[in-house]
């Protein structure tokens, strides 16, 4: 255990920053299912891809994951939802 105030200080922060990051993964993640639950229902929903990218921008300007991963996780959902466009639209 923590002996030092300094100590202390350092796992209310810690506390603070993992509950923050992981609201902000939970939120990419929920966005990003909302947009692959409309691709499956063949409804193709252009907000809810927005507001995907936007989530996923968030976390990693926030740090919640690394900007690779953002960028994985962005060209993965773009790509799925530009087939599901092609599949639909031909």
């Amino acid at each position: 255990m923590a002996h030092s105030p300094s100590a202390h200080k350092r796992i209310r922060q810690n506390d603070k920053r993992r509950l923050m990051n992981k609201a902000r993964k939970s939120e990419m993640r929920t966005r990003s299912r909302r947009v692959l639950r409309s691709m499956a229902s063949g409804t193709l929903d252009e907000e809810a891809l927005r507001l995907a990218i936007k989530a996923i921008d968030k976390a990693a300007q926030k740090g919640a994951i690394h900007k690779n991963q953002a960028a994985r996780r962005k060209s993965r959902l773009m790509k799925r939802f530009y087939q599901a466009t092609k599949s639909t639209a031909g």
